[in-house]
C-alpha cells in the first residue's frame, strides 16, 4: 500500500499545484466590481469561472432594481473559491453610435509651459522660469492677480514688467504655488523675457465615439488631448467640437503611425465640458451624424473573436470594417487599454496599413452591441491597437452636467 500512497502524492503535488496557479491567475484576472443589467445575473467569459450568490440573495439578485446591489463569489470549476466581488444592477444604457470625424478647437485654463530656454542677457544666459521652479508642464493661472488665459496676455505682463519681480500662481499637477519671477533684458531681442516657451490652445482631429440622446452628451476620443510637448493632459477653459472631412490618409508602418488628414467644416457639434482620461465630453448643439442606437456592453460581455469597427477614412462618412478582439483586460488597470484588438479587414488595411492617428474613438461593435472604441496604435505593428471599454465611457458620459434639454428656456 505504501508504493500507492506514493504514487498518488507524486500525482496530487502537481494538481495542486496546478490548481494552486489557477487560483491566483484568476485572482489577478478579475476585478473588485461588476455592473449587470436588470434581470441579468453575472456571466463571465471564462467557463471555468462562475459566480454564485449565497443564501437569501441568490433568490432576489435576478429582481434587483437599478441602483441596488450584492456580492458574488466566483469559483473556480463551480468549487474552489477565487474572491468575492460588488455587483452593481442598473438600467441597460444604448446610445446612438457615430464614428464621425470631428474637429477640436480648445482653449487651455491658464497658460501651459511647455519649454524652458535661457536668455541671453548681459550677465549670461539664464532662464528666470527655471530660476524661481517652474517646470514644463506647469500651469500659469494668474500674474500679479490678474488672470490669464492666453500666451499673448503673458507676454504683454513679462514685457512690461520693468524688471520687477512678478507674482506667478501657478498649477502643478492638482497642486498650486506661487512663484517669484523677475524677467530678463535679452540682448538680441531688446525686450523682456522669462525664459520659457508657453502655449494657450490645442486644435486637431478625432472620432466621435457616441451620443446620448436623453442627456445630449457626446463621447469621443477614449483617451486625454495632452500637449504634444509636455505629454501633460490639457486643461480646458473653453472649447468645442466642430464637424470635419478626412481628405487623405497617411498610411501606418512599422515604427511609423500614419495619421487621417482632415479639416474643419462649418458650424459645430456642441461644447466640451471635460477632456479627460477615458476621452472628450460635453453637451450637444446639433446632432451629429449616426449610424444606429444600439445598447452598451458590460466588459464581462466582451470575448475575444470577431467584432466591426466603425470609422471614416474619406469625406465625413462612417463605414464598417472587420476587426477581431485578441485579448481583454477585465480588471481595466490603465484607463484606456482594456483590449487588444486587430484590424482583419483587406480593405482597411490597403488604405491605412492598420489603425492611424485621427481614428481614436473609432467605436467596435460585437454581437449588436457597443463594447469599447480605439484608443491606441501599437507602433511596432500598426494592424495592432488598445481599446477602452464603452461602460468606462458611458461612467464618463453620466458625469457631465447640464444637456441643451436641461437648459432649454
Amino acid at each position: 500500500m505504501r508504493w500507492l500512497f506514493q504514487i498518488l502524492s507524486i500525482l496530487l503535488i502537481p494538481i495542486c499545484a496546478g490548481l494552486f496557479l489557477c487560483v491566483f491567475v484568476a485572482q489577478r484576472y478579475l476585478p473588485e466590481s461588476f455592473r449587470v443589467n436588470e434581470g441579468e445575473g453575472l456571466m463571465l467569459p471564462v467557463s471555468a469561472l462562475s459566480a454564485a450568490v449565497s443564501g437569501d440573495q441568490a433568490a432576489t439578485a435576478a429582481a434587483l432594481r437599478a441602483g441596488s446591489d450584492y456580492e458574488a463569489e466566483i469559483r473556480l470549476f463551480g468549487i474552489f473559491p477565487v474572491g468575492t466581488v460588488s455587483v452593481n444592477v442598473e438600467k441597460e444604457t444604448s446610445v446612438a453610435v457615430c464614428g464621425t470625424p470631428f474637429g477640436i478647437k480648445m482653449f487651455t485654463d491658464g497658460v501651459l509651459v511647455v519649454g524652458l530656454a535661457d536668455v541671453d542677457a548681459r550677465t549670461g544666459a539664464e532662464s528666470p522660469a527655471r530660476k524661481c521652479g517652474i517646470r514644463v508642464g506647469d500651469t500659469i493661472l494668474s500674474i500679479d492677480g490678474a488672470e490669464v488665459s492666453q500666451t499673448d496676455e503673458v507676454a504683454s505682463l513679462i514685457e512690461s514688467s520693468a524688471s520687477r519681480p512678478l507674482a506667478l500662481h501657478m498649477r502643478r499637477g492638482q497642486i498650486e504655488y506661487d512663484v517669484q519671477l523677475t524677467a530678463l533684458a535679452s540682448v538680441s531681442e531688446k525686450r523682456l523675457k522669462a525664459g520659457m516657451w508657453i502655449r494657450d490652445s490645442s486644435a486637431g482631429i478625432g472620432t466621435l465615439t457616441f451620443t446620448t440622446g436623453k442627456n445630449g452628451v457626446f463621447a469621443g476620443l477614449g483617451h486625454p488631448i495632452s500637449d504634444v510637448d509636455t505629454g501633460e493632459t490639457m486643461p480646458i477653459a473653453t472649447g468645442e467640437i466642430v464637424p470635419a472631412s478626412i481628405f487623405g490618409v497617411t498610411k501606418g508602418a512599422v515604427g511609423a503611425p500614419g495619421e487621417l488628414k482632415g479639416s474643419f467644416d462649418a458650424g459645430s457639434y456642441g461644447v466640451l465640458t471635460a477632456n479627460g482620461d477615458t476621452g472628450l465630453y460635453g453637451v450637444l448643439t446639433d446632432d451629429p451624424p449616426s449610424l444606429a442606437t444600439i445598447p452598451i456592453a458590460h466588459k464581462q460581455e466582451i470575448v475575444e473573436g470577431d467584432a466591426e469597427l466603425i470609422t471614416t477614412i474619406h469625406g465625413s462618412t462612417p463605414k464598417r470594417y472587420r476587426v477581431c478582439v485578441e485579448q481583454v483586460d477585465l480588471r481595466g488597470d490603465s484607463p484606456t487599454r482594456h483590449m487588444v484588438i486587430r484590424i482583419t479587414d483587406e480593405t482597411l488595411l490597403a488604405e491605412t496599413g492598420g489603425i492611424v492617428q485621427g481614428m481614436s474613438g473609432s467605436p467596435i461593435i460585437q454581437n449588436g452591441k457597443l463594447i469599447g472604441a480605439v484608443t491606441h496604435v501599437l507602433v511596432g505593428d500598426p494592424t495592432g491597437g488598445y481599446a477602452i471599454f464603452a461602460e468606462t465611457m458611458l461612467e464618463s458620459a453620466k458625469a457631465v452636467p447640464a444637456s441643451r434639454q436641461n437648459t432649454a428656456a
